[in-house]
């Protein structure tokens, strides 16, 4: 696991454009396509604006690239609340994507819990049974949860599925999200995570002992690829 504290935002969202051209690029060039699932946030938006730009579109084969989502709130594609939403004003929008190669984590007339067995049907026909993403972008909250993985809930537990989908009771909505032992398979994860109020919760996820059904971030293996993107405030 590498671990990159940076003293300005803007360097460290640059650093994580960089890192999707990098890793498209060695991607496309072994397997002539780059898989990614990823997340919803200020975060990520920022790194997809930047992503959208000439400066980065241009590196990027963008028809080879295929769009999946790390988890979703189950509203309406269209909704300020959806993560498709805001990755699709950010960037989808912007440049040259297949649109055949893009899956929103929500569809209409099926139950979230439906949909989640129907999502992992659509990454099984990309990735096959192995479900190995070239790259995923997660990111942290304040109470250490990642994806849609929140403290004390049932999902920290799965270990067959590779999407679950489950009603959050504090947020009074349902959620569905990809599974630890799915996002581990991945062969490149970045997870962001910044500011003062995600310090606590750093600390403990990184130096802590191992207790993931309170800081679930725990869950996500520290392994080879594994990237951590982060900033002085919240490193301490």
């Amino acid at each position: 696991m590498n671990i990159t504290v940076f003293d300005d935002l803007e360097k460290l969202y640059t650093k994580a454009a960089d890192t999707f051209v990098d890793l498209s690029k060695k991607s496309i060039q072994k397997n002539d396509r780059f898989v990614v699932a990823l997340s919803g946030g200020s975060s990520p938006k920022a790194i997809f604006k930047l992503l959208a730009t000439q400066k980065y579109a241009e590196q990027i084969e963008w028809n080879k690239v295929y769009f999946f989502w790390v988890d979703e709130r189950w509203v309406p594609l269209n909704d300020d609340k959806s993560n498709f939403r805001m990755t699709d004003e950010a960037l989808l929008s912007l440049v040259p994507v297949d649109k055949a190669h893009v899956f929103p984590m929500y569809a209409e007339g099926i139950t979230p819990e439906d949909y989640a067995t129907s999502y992992e049907q659509q990454i099984r026909n990309v990735l096959g049974d192995e479900g190995v993403f070239d790259f995923i972008l997660l990111g942290m909250g304040d109470d250490g949860h990642t994806a849609s993985l929140f403290p004390g809930e049932a999902v920290l537990e799965e270990k067959e599925k590779w999407v679950s989908a489950y009603y959050l009771k504090p947020q009074e909505m349902f959620r569905i999200t990809l599974t630890a032992p799915l996002i581990n398979k991945a062969e490149n994860i970045l997870v962001i995570a910044f500011g003062e109020s995600k310090k606590h919760a750093l600390n403990e996820v990184l130096n802590g002992e191992y207790n993931p059904a309170l800081y679930p971030l725990q869950l996500i293996d520290r392994k080879q690829g594994f990237e951590f993107f982060t900033d002085e405030k919240a490193k301490g």
